[in-house]
């Protein structure tokens, strides 16, 4: 796939995409009177230092105006609760690329869990996806997360390279994957994805927002393009100060 279509969620080879999937997954246990408001969300994605948020379909469908927002949306086309957390991981599309092009989006996600016993549906579903995506021209990021019981470590070199080899094999545009923790290993999860590009996972709230700007360093270092981070962005008590931060690492 032409680098093209994955520059519209990018600048200068570098992006940071502001995730907010959380509602779905984890129930409002991670949000407080601000972050449960997508329009709050919103004025943080559009602060400029974002090169894509990523809702589910409702809240794209409600608070995202293609007209209005600056930020390049992404649809994460699948999802499961927290009720079904369980050791083999299985998680389903519940909008189609059609929907999500009406949306306006310039991007679909889709997560593979990668060791569950469950995993070649999902494979299978993301093939499907991957096809009409391209075929109409949107980008593809594959959310890889090693999950099930033959996974001793999901931060593990190995495993994590093997995840990123399975989005480039699947032929993701970037995927997104957790730190292994320091530059040299991770140097061998990027190489593992060749020409797929590799977004790094926010994870929980780090409140050293040093530390979140030093290990900007580092998995750029490493060849990763950036982040897909949500929760240390806006769980913090200043979302765009945190933001602008990490843009003057990301960018520059």
């Amino acid at each position: 796939m032409k680098n093209s279509v994955l520059d519209k969620i990018l600048r200068n080879n570098r992006g940071m995409l502001l995730a907010y999937d959380h509602g779905f997954e984890h129930g409002p246990t991670d949000f407080d009177e601000n972050s449960v408001d997508p329009e709050w969300i919103m004025k943080i994605a559009d602060s400029g230092h974002f090169t894509g948020v990523v809702f589910q379909k409702g809240i794209a469908d409600k608070y995202y105006d293609k007209k209005k927002h600056k930020v390049p949306l992404i649809i994460k086309m699948n999802g499961k609760t927290a009720y079904h957390n369980s050791e083999e991981p299985l998680s389903l599309s519940n909008c189609s690329v059609e929907e999500a092009l009406e949306l306006g989006a310039k991007a679909v996600g889709y997560t593979i869990y990668i060791g569950s016993e469950h995993e070649q549906t999902m494979i299978d579903e993301f093939a499907q996806i991957e096809e009409q995506a391209h075929n109409n021209g949107l980008a593809v990021i594959g959310w890889m997360y090693p999950r099930g019981k033959k996974i001793k470590s999901d931060t593990d070199k190995d495993t994590l390279a093997y995840a990123a080899r399975l989005g480039l094999e699947l032929n993701a545009d970037a995927v997104k994957v957790k730190y292994t923790g320091d530059v040299e290993s991770f140097k061998w999860v990027v190489e593992s994805a060749g020409k797929t590009k590799v977004f790094v996972v926010g994870g929980e709230k780090d409140d050293n927002e040093d530390a979140i700007a030093q290990k900007t360093k580092e998995i750029l270092e490493a060849g990763a393009v950036g982040w897909a981070i949500g929760r240390n962005i806006w769980q913090s008590k200043d979302p765009i100060a945190v933001a602008e931060k990490i843009a003057k690492v990301l960018y520059n």
